[in-house]
């Protein structure tokens, strides 16, 4: 199984040199390969392959001789990249490939060659040799390719792909199951009554990201060192937003945090590591930040990011992350009898049912039906795509002729819509 470790490195200042020469001559043959390709395809309606694009690199040493000071196998596998770029483009994944800048992240890869010699160093390939770094965990199976990136406050990391070679655990849907329900007032509510308030990790830092931008916008010279060590504490203040939010993120999808509600034994609970099944809600964050009223508070959240930390750390343990449809009417389904609500106010959060009588909290409500609907979805053993029907994706390309089938499932039968 792969696994991928970020520890931070700590490079000398001859070796930030040498960063910054191979970060810009990487970026160079991305964005001259991307510009042959393009250009080439305008003027003969036909494409060029990336091994061709390859074979250009011994070309452009001899005519640029500064493309020698980097490794020349992150140059192709630069190349390489640029390949997968356009298959995700041609595949409907991604947008078509875009040109590089200096400006903001920059990134090298490795791809073989790497060793980590201890917990405090790390041995590339090429004139970048041993780097300081702190090694957090133990690097247990072969490194397959490094990923060095320089991020916009200035530190270093290094991203390493290592194989186990373990086998992924079999997926087991026995045992206990939880529904997870989203929103803005409180960041997650579970089945089990337990809710986590919301990070808000720009709010907590907005007067302070507001006060940095005043001052680089004041600073009218584009070339003044002034001017870029304003912009490098702008880039200090949102790092320090992102991992804010990465680390109440991390810890609430396998680590305890406080929680308000709920009993004492559900708050400390942590979502991975006490239940065999996840359910929640695929919802299209990219729709829903067009709404200007709630943009910056969806996007402060980290919905999507959110999952994806589930998805992944389910999958590493055998347990079973399942979504459900986007258009299932969880909040508007009485979690005892599974019948329609009236159409509530968003400030409605507590309710009487009118067909059983009882007070209902309006998101724990929500998160029971999640789950609910998420057992039933797995005891079918189809997938589903949205109980209204199947939503074509946008297509920014050409669909793939490898796609595979998609069971298309009919609507729950406890929906009224």
């Amino acid at each position: 199984m792969f696994k991928a470790v970020k520890v931070r490195i700590y490079p000398t200042k001859s070796q930030q040199v040498h960063l910054a020469q191979a970060f810009g001559c990487v970026r160079w043959v991305w964005n001259q390969s991307l510009a042959t390709m393009t250009a080439t395809y305008q003027a003969t309606g036909k494409g060029v392959t990336v091994m061709t694009m390859k074979k250009s690199i011994p070309l452009w040493k001899a005519e640029y001789e500064w493309l020698s000071e980097c490794y020349s196998q992150c140059l192709q596998q630069s190349v390489l990249n640029l390949g997968v770029a356009f298959g995700n483009f041609f595949d409907g994944r991604a947008m078509y490939p875009t040109f590089k800048t200096r400006h903001g992240k920059q990134s090298i890869q490795y791809p073989q060659n790497v060793k980590v010699l201890s917990n405090c160093q790390i041995k590339f390939p090429g004139k970048l040799g041993v780097v300081a770094a702190k090694v957090h965990r133990g690097i247990n199976g072969k490194v397959k390719t490094v990923t060095l990136s320089k991020n916009p406050d200035g530190r270093y990391f290094a991203s390493m792909l290592v194989d186990d070679e373990t086998v992924t655990s079999a997926y087991n849907s026995d045992g206990k199951t939880i529904g997870l329900d989203l929103g803005l007032i409180d960041f997650c509510v579970t089945s089990d009554g337990s809710k986590y308030q919301h990070p808000r990790a720009t709010k907590k830092h907005e007067k302070n990201l507001a006060r940095k931008q005043k001052k680089l916008a004041r600073k009218k010279d584009q070339t003044s060192n002034k001017r870029r060590k304003a912009k490098l504490a702008v880039a200090k203040v949102h790092s320090k937003i992102k991992r804010f939010r990465e680390d109440f993120l991390h810890k609430l999808s396998r680590a305890a945090v406080a929680t308000t509600g709920g009993t004492p034994a559900t708050r400390c609970l942590k979502i991975v590591d006490n239940n065999q099944v996840i359910v929640v809600e695929n919802l299209a964050v990219r729709n829903m930040v067009k709404n200007h009223n709630l943009a910056k508070a969806i996007a402060d959240a980290g919905w999507g990011m959110f999952c994806t930390m589930l998805k992944y750390k389910a999958e590493m343990v055998g347990k079973v992350y399942k979504e459900i449809g986007r258009f299932f009417a969880s909040t508007h389904l009485c979690s005892n009898t599974l019948k329609p609500l009236p159409k509530m106010d968003l400030s409605v959060r507590e309710f009487e049912c009118p067909h059983c009588g009882q007070k209902h909290d309006r998101d724990i409500n929500a998160a029971t039906n999640i789950k609910n609907e998420g057992l039933r979805l797995l005891t079918l053993g189809t997938s589903v795509i949205a109980p209204e029907g199947y939503v074509r994706p946008k297509q920014y390309g050409r669909k793939s002729t490898t796609v595979e089938a998609v069971v298309v499932e009919g609507r729950s039968p406890h929906s009224t819509r």
